[in-house]
């Protein structure tokens, strides 16, 4: 896979001390991109460390010193140079909701809200800027930014008389509906619980407008879907939005399936017009892998820009919306552990259907019940079968009791992780399941040495799509609140490198994908990220700090400042 001129320097000064003719070698075919004079770390644990890469079309085709490279520089050669730069393989998300994150840009923003009036203020301030009867959506609140209480729809009815309302909380397992969305749902003090979910309710029995998993179904069902071209927009804004932060890979995972299949057409169409500048592993839900299946078998796998072929279920909720499943009761609400947001049985019948028609599995676990009964599941669908090969992925991964930490090892199973929810839920999470548990919380380090492979991604438009901030989270674990200085449970800080492994080859090999990207390596595909400072170099409390120059995919710049 070298290309010429790629070999080493170093062996080049040894052909004539073995006696060995050098000849002069014809001048390499030029590049149509090279990037010189930075610090490249590479990925590739043979060469780690370089000066400049040469690429041609989408493929690089040579890794070496800045003088080894030159020759690749051709009249037409687009140069890009930069002392004191830092190059590396780009940045592949392995867990991100693209098109809700690229129309949550376009919808109200509740993410600081920092007070129950400053929420209702907002909602109100962006219904005025709409048509009656359109919807407000998405926003993304957080409610424990004001204390802990949670909204109700008498806080928005009134700033909102001409439109249905669904506002999701920032972890998308809960959702506060105003009055009239209640109503077209046709949810009311009669409706019966909903399995799997929760309907929170005044002391009347009437809904407060509170909706958590499950129950949010019958008020998302009666959202009228984006029409083409605005699906369309919120791909370009997506696209805009991570690019700008050096991801040139997403893992497009979701809930329901009427989003991910308008989702995939979009990337179709998208592709098909050669638009895509994000190269997309778009994974539909469990429930429907019977589908996946039948497109897997009339289109195949895809291409480099858009692969196919895995699912995504869901064994619990979330920490934050107390919907999480545990082994034992929350510290602050002892008669409550969570629930199972599908029978334990309904997941295992799923999971071995999609496992034998040769699916990637990628499953949603949180609390550390449902971790342990996913890994029981794994364990029994592949208990007359070699593991090996199937890359079984646990989204999340976020609470997990000490004595199944060895078991992600043992079974191949990838935790796919998401680093900024430690500093962000690491401001209140101990309020809920205690200090004892806290231990093994985004357990990145316990993990890692015990031979687990993580893969890192942002759970956008939950949190910032930043790997930058994701690699800061992992290596400090300093709390957004800045009260824990030396980390939020410092001993599962990790290092830069191992950060950086998290968002390029763990993320390829998460997808099948590391023999085409994940390391800057002669033959793969030319995605690449130029940083303003070395990473390895500075201190872990400035990472945050750096700033994206460059965001290069298939050898094109898609970003740069």
């Amino acid at each position: 896979m070298e290309g010429p001129g790629s070999r080493s320097l170093f062996t080049a000064a040894l052909l004539p001390v073995l006696g060995i003719a050098c000849q002069s070698a014809p001048p390499p075919e030029p590049a149509t991109l090279v990037v010189t004079g930075v610090r490249v770390w590479t990925g590739d644990a043979a060469v780690p460390w370089a000066q400049a890469v040469a690429c041609r079309g989408d493929t690089i085709v040579a890794v070496d010193s800045a003088e080894a490279i030159e020759p690749y520089i051709g009249p037409a050669t687009q140069v890009v140079r930069h002392p004191g730069g830092f190059l590396v393989p780009g940045f592949i998300d392995s867990h991100i909701h693209f098109l809700t994150g690229g129309s949550s840009l376009a919808s109200v923003q509740l993410r600081d809200a920092a007070t129950p009036e400053e929420f209702t203020h907002r909602i109100g301030e962006f219904a005025a800027t709409l048509e009656p009867g359109e919807w407000i959506l998405d926003g993304n609140w957080d409610h424990t930014l004001w204390g802990g209480e949670l909204p109700q729809r008498d806080w928005i009815d009134s700033v909102t008389p001409d439109h249905p309302v669904f506002v999701m909380r920032l972890d998308g397992h809960m959702g506060l509906a105003n009055s009239r969305a209640l109503e077209l749902a046709g949810l009311d003090e009669d409706s019966a619980d909903i399995e799997g979910g929760a309907i929170v309710r005044y002391a009347s029995g009437e809904p407060t407008g509170l909706l958590k998993d499950n129950a949010m179904s019958p008020v998302l069902a009666q959202v009228p879907p984006p029409s083409t071209a605005q699906l369309d927009r919120y791909l370009e804004a997506a696209m805009d939005y991570v690019a700008s932060l050096g991801v040139t890979t997403v893992h497009d995972v979701f809930a329901d399936g009427s989003d991910s299949w308008q989702s995939l057409a979009t990337y179709r169409r998208a592709e098909a017009r050669g638009a895509l500048r994000t190269r997309i592993y778009s994974v539909p839900p469990l429930a429907e892998w019977e589908r996946v299946e039948r497109e897997v078998a009339a289109f195949g796998r895809g291409s480099d820009w858009l692969r196919i072929g895995a699912v995504k279920g869901f064994m619990d909720g979330s920490l934050g919306s107390h919907t999480a499943a545990f082994l034992e009761p929350f510290s602050d609400t002892p008669g409550e552990s969570g629930f199972l947001t599908n029978s334990r049985q309904e997941m295992a019948e799923w999971i071995a259907g999609a496992d034998a028609a040769d699916l990637h599995l990628v499953v949603h676990a949180i609390g550390d019940r449902a971790i342990r009964q996913l890994l029981d599941i794994y364990s029994e669908v592949t208990a007359d079968r070699d593991p090996r090969g199937r890359r079984f992925r646990m989204e999340h991964a976020q609470h997990i009791d000490p004595e199944d930490l060895p078991r992600f090892a043992e079974l191949g199973v990838i935790a796919s992780m998401q680093p900024y929810h430690a500093i962000d839920d690491g401001r209140w999470a101990e309020t809920v399941i205690g200090p004892e548990r806290a231990k093994t919380t985004y357990a990145f380090r316990s993990l890692l040495d015990r031979g687990a492979l993580v893969a890192m991604g942002s759970d956008w438009p939950v949190a910032p799509a930043s790997p930058i901030e994701g690699i800061y989270a992992a290596v400090t674990r300093r709390t957004l609140d800045g009260a824990n200085p030396e980390g939020w449970v410092p001993e599962q800080r990790i290092r830069v490198e191992e950060a950086l492994r998290g968002y390029t080859f763990a993320g390829a090999f998460a997808s099948f994908e590391e023999d085409r990207k994940g390391t800057l390596t002669v033959g793969r595909l030319a995605d690449m990220v130029l940083l303003d400072r070395d990473l390895t170099a500075v201190s872990p409390e400035s990472l945050r700090q750096a700033q994206v120059l460059k965001t290069i995919v298939g050898g094109e710049v898609v970003f740069g400042r």
